[in-house]
């Protein structure tokens, strides 16, 4: 069984970025099992963190870029890219500007500083993300395909719109083979674009220096091409970066005619979404978990609620101080860095129907923000740091009710955490009822110690 893997110590670079021109610092540093890879500002208030997952995706123009609320971080597939390709399972990438280094514009740098860090096996299994069944769509011009496969391959065609240097390659994707075939293929550009880059505000770091620029049949660049075939190297180069947003290895043949970063989000978001189905079917036939024994998972205290986290009703009543009748989260669904969603089913039985209002039953808006308020708790409570406090709600602003909960109803609240400092956190909620909003509110609170 192979096992997870992180750096054995902190290595750093520093540059500037392509498209922003800014000097830019960048910190790999190791992380505990099972945390994945995310990006963290430390030049921001808090030293927010974004985790490289499909769910913080927030552009696909010329770079892949993540976000978690206001903060973001552009053009990240060239750093996710080395780490997959090196093997480095859980790592945190500290920036104090929002892009990476574009170094020589390929990923032979990141590499160098993930075998200079070295690697050490974590305790936990690695657990790969295996395709069951074929994949295939286009998306504009790009054609993505996917198959089952025992290992991660990539096969890949590049070319421009007119068909010039139209390019050809398949790799099984191994660290050596990465190190040696992919890791040192740069980016590039044909020269008609540069005007409308600059004009969209991008490539202000941009030179020769870190990238290849095609004019007409003529390549311009300081250095010879590393690769006959360097184009589409750093096609497959990116593509294995945005795959890496899946969260897990990825065991497949992928098949990319023409890719490009929105194409290869899309296909990742495919491929969870068939994992995710095959993981439902599998559930439903399954046999019934066996009982938990009494000494099972603790929630606060000792063991931190990690991404990816669901919370029951037991584990619940652990981080959370609220008993009947003012507990409103039943259960949590999903933790992913600064979001998180939970449950609140809304029973007949709740006491409040009885006056609110008789024969008419609706669940009071004011819960409704409670239930907002103690979903972001969970948030700030998972921390270690602040296991075993309180969270005070103080104000709620921007509230909107839109349609009436009723018994019977699920209430899903969605939340996402939008500012903390020190023990003050703000949080903007949406709570909904099949997939219609029923109401929304940011709302701010407090962390204490309990008496």
């Amino acid at each position: 069984m192979v096992q997870q893997q992180t750096l054995r110590e902190a290595v750093s670079f520093a540059g500037i970025g392509l498209h922003s021109g800014q000097r830019v610092n960048l910190t790999f540093q190791p992380a505990p099992a099972g945390a994945g890879l995310r990006f963290r500002r430390v030049d921001l208030e808090g030293r927010p963190e974004i985790p490289a997952r499909l769910e913080s995706v927030a552009e696909t123009t010329r770079s892949t870029t993540l976000a978690n609320g206001a903060v973001k971080v552009q053009t990240v597939e060239h750093v996710l890219a080395a780490l997959a390709g090196c093997g480095v399972d859980n790592a945190v990438i500290e920036l104090d500007a929002g892009e990476p280094p574009i170094a020589d514009g390929s990923a032979r740098e990141f590499t160098r500083l993930i075998e200079k860090a070295g690697l050490v096996p974590q305790g936990e299994p690695r657990d790969p993300l295996a395709v069951s069944a074929p994949i295939q769509f286009q998306a504009g011009e790009s054609f993505m395909s996917v198959f089952p496969h025992d290992r991660l391959k990539i096969t890949c065609t590049s070319a421009d719109k007119a068909g010039r240097f139209t390019q050809f390659h398949s790799l099984e994707i191994t660290p050596e083979t990465w190190r040696r075939e992919l890791a040192p293929a740069r980016t590039f550009c044909f020269f008609e674009e540069i005007e409308y880059l600059i004009k969209n505000g991008l490539i202000k770091g941009g030179s020769l220096e870190n990238a290849v620029v095609i004019r007409d049949d003529a390549v311009l660049t300081t250095e010879p091409l590393r690769y006959p075939n360097e184009f589409v190297r750093h096609k497959m180069l990116d593509l294995l970066g945005d795959l890496t947003l899946l969260g897990r290895p990825l065991l497949g043949h992928v098949v990319a005619l023409l890719p490009g970063h929105a194409a290869n989000v899309e296909l990742a978001r495919q491929i969870a979404a068939q994992h995710r189905r095959t993981a439902q079917v599998l559930e439903a036939f399954a046999p019934p978990p066996p009982p938990r024994p009494a000494t099972g998972l603790t929630v606060t205290g000792e063991t931190p609620v990690v991404d990816g986290a669901e919370l029951d009703a037991d584990q619940v009543l652990r981080m959370l101080p609220h008993r009947y009748p003012f507990l409103m989260v039943d259960r949590v669904t999903r933790i992913s860095g600064n979001q998180i969603s939970v449950l609140k089913n809304v029973s007949i039985n709740e006491p409040y129907f009885q006056g609110h209002f008789p024969g008419h039953p609706i669940m009071p808006g004011v819960l409704q923000l409670e239930a907002v308020a103690q979903a972001a708790g969970i948030l700030m409570l998972r921390q270690a740091e602040n296991a075993g406090k309180l969270a005070y709600f103080m104000s709620a602003e921007s509230v909107k009710w839109r349609k009436p909960v009723r018994p019977g109803d699920t209430l899903v609240i969605d939340i996402e955490l939008t500012k903390t400092r020190g023990k003050i956190g703000k949080a903007r909620g949406v709570c909904s009822v099949a997939g219609e909003v029923v109401s929304e509110a940011e709302v701010t609170f407090m962390l204490v110690d309990r008496p």
